[in-house]
């Protein structure tokens, strides 16, 4: 069996669909029997509550001016889509980026794709 290249998987995972991902890493965890759960740690109890109005918001894509090119990039970096899903996705506006966010992430988020010459609003 011929010996894959680092960047021989790495352009299969840039290619990949995330089906094909969970696949995949399903069957590294079987084989090697390892977790790609990410570790649990126990925070200590915070000093002060977070304020209640700071809520969770959806951020919605509704244009993507003159560098679609540009904002499906993006959106394959925010949301780890494929570039096949990437691309529907953003030729099906409105669409949701990202669901239930902290207000600082979609903050975060929305400079992403604003800077791509998208234009994003919050739910």
């Amino acid at each position: 069996m011929a010996k894959l290249t680092k960047d021989e998987i790495l352009a299969y995972l840039d290619e990949a669909t995330i089906l094909e991902l969970n696949e995949l890493v399903k069957a590294i965890e079987e084989k090697y029997g390892v977790s790609a759960a990410a570790p649990v740690a126990v925070a200590a109890a915070p000093a002060e509550a977070e304020p209640a109005e700071a809520k969770n918001v959806t951020v919605v894509l509704t244009s993507v001016g003159d560098a679609k090119v540009g904002v499906i990039k993006v959106v394959r970096t925010i949301t780890g889509l494929g570039l096949v899903e990437a691309k529907k996705l953003v030729d099906a506006l409105p669409a949701e980026i990202k669901k239930d966010v902290p207000a600082d992430e979609a903050d975060n988020i929305k400079k992403q794709l604003v800077d791509a010459g998208a234009t994003v609003e919050y739910k």
